[in-house]
C-alpha cells in the first residue's frame, strides 16, 4: 500500500457517502475527503455543505469534490454509488442497476493509478466486492465490503435491548450475506467473555427469556423498517465505513465482519461473504475461522449459495 496520506475518495454523493464523509470528519483521521459523482453538482454541494462544519471540528480537514486523477494518490476509496433500495425490496433486488453503475466506475478506476484499499457499501454488497475485485483485477486483501459490520452492530443492539447489557460489551458476529440470509453463530456469542449459552443456564432470570430465533429474525430485518420509514439507510453504516478506515489508519490488527474473498476458509472458495477478519494498514491480514457447529455450517453455506447464485447472475447483466 502507499505511503498513508489519509487522503480519502468517496464514490457516490448520496445519503451513503455524505454520512461516510461526515462520520470520518467527525472521527479526525481523514486528511482529506474528496466526493466523484456522475451529478457534479450535487459532489460539489454536498462537499461544501460537509466543509461548512470542519471548524468544529477536532482536526483540519479539507472536503472538496473532484474527479478520478485525485485516485491516484489516495489512501482509500470507497464505493457508495448506485441506486438504494426502496421499501420492500432486499438488498439483492438492487443488483441489476448497481452492477451497471459499477461498469461505469470500473475503467476510470482502475486507470487512476490508484494503490490503496477500496471498501465497497454499495449493495448488494457482497456481490458488488467480488465485481470490483475480478474487474479491477486487485488483490484481495485490499477490495472487500464492510459486509456484516453492520449487521453485527444490530445484533449487539438487539442483545442490548433483551438483556440490559451495553452492546460494546457483547462479543458477537453476524456473518454471511449483508441481507436477508444472513446468520448467526451464537455458539461464539459471549458476554464478558462467558457463553450466552452458559448464562442462559446460570442467570435465568435475565437470560431464559432470550429467543435466538428472534435475535436473528430482528438483526435480519433492522434496516428494513428504517428504510420503510425514512427510505434510506445512512447512519449506522457511515459509523461502520469510519471505524474500518480509523483501523486501517492506525494499523490496529482489529478483528473486524468483513466481505471477504474466501479460498478454502469454512469450505467455501471463490466468493466474497461476511466473516470476521483481521484488519490493518494492508486492508484484510487475516480470515479468522470460527469454528461452527454443524448446524450453523449449514446456515452459513445457504448464505454463501445466495451469493453464489446472484455473483453468477451478475456476470451477465
Amino acid at each position: 500500500m502507499i505511503d498513508q496520506s489519509r487522503k480519502i475518495v468517496i464514490i457516490g454523493a448520496g445519503h451513503v457517502g455524505s454520512h461516510c464523509a461526515f462520520s470520518l470528519m467527525t472521527q479526525g483521521d481523514a486528511s482529506e475527503i474528496v466526493f466523484i459523482d456522475v451529478d457534479t453538482q450535487k459532489a460539489v454541494a454536498q462537499a461544501s455543505d460537509i466543509a461548512d462544519a470542519a471548524c468544529f471540528m477536532p482536526h483540519p480537514i479539507i472536503v472538496r469534490s473532484g474527479d478520478y486523477d485525485d485516485c491516484k494518490d489516495a489512501s482509500i476509496i470507497v464505493i457508495a454509488a448506485g441506486v438504494p433500495r426502496k421499501p420492500g425490496q432486499t438488498r439483492l433486488d438492487t443488483m441489476g442497476d448497481s452492477i451497471r453503475v459499477m461498469k461505469e466506475i470500473v475503467e476510470p478506476l482502475k486507470n487512476s493509478g490508484f494503490e490503496g484499499i477500496l471498501i465497497c457499501i454499495s449493495n448488494p454488497a457482497d456481490v458488488i466486492a467480488n465485481f470490483m475485485r475480478k474487474n479491477t483485477g486487485w488483490s484481495k486483501h485490499r477490495v472487500f465490503s464492510t459486509g456484516t459490520s453492520l449487521d453485527t452492530a444490530r445484533l449487539k443492539r438487539v442483545f442490548q435491548e433483551e438483556t440490559g447489557i451495553d452492546a460494546r460489551s457483547i462479543q458477537c458476529f453476524s456473518m454471511g450475506e449483508h441481507g436477508d440470509s444472513s446468520m448467526v453463530p451464537f455458539s461464539h456469542v459471549s458476554i464478558g467473555g462467558k457463553s450466552i449459552f452458559e448464562l442462559m443456564k446460570e442467570k435465568a432470570d435475565i437470560y431464559s427469556k432470550l429467543d435466538l430465533e428472534h435475535v436473528l429474525y430482528r438483526t435480519r430485518t433492522i434496516g428494513m423498517d428504517i428504510i420503510n420509514g425514512k427510505n434510506s439507510t445512512e447512519f449506522g453504516i457511515g459509523s461502520v465505513l469510519a471505524d474500518m478506515v480509523k483501523a486501517i489508519f492506525h494499523d490496529e490488527h482489529r478483528v473486524m465482519p468483513v466481505s471477504a474473498f474466501l479460498e478454502g476458509e469454512y469450505e467455501q472458495t471463490d466468493l466474497h461473504v461476511g466473516v470476521p477478519a483481521i484488519i490493518g494498514k494492508n486492508g484484510i491480514e487475516e480470515i479468522i475461522e470460527l469454528h461452527l457447529t454443524e448446524e450453523e455450517q449449514k446456515l452459513f453455506e445457504v448464505s454463501c449459495n445466495v451469493i453464489r447464485k446472484h455473483i453468477a447472475l451478475a456476470d451477465h447483466i
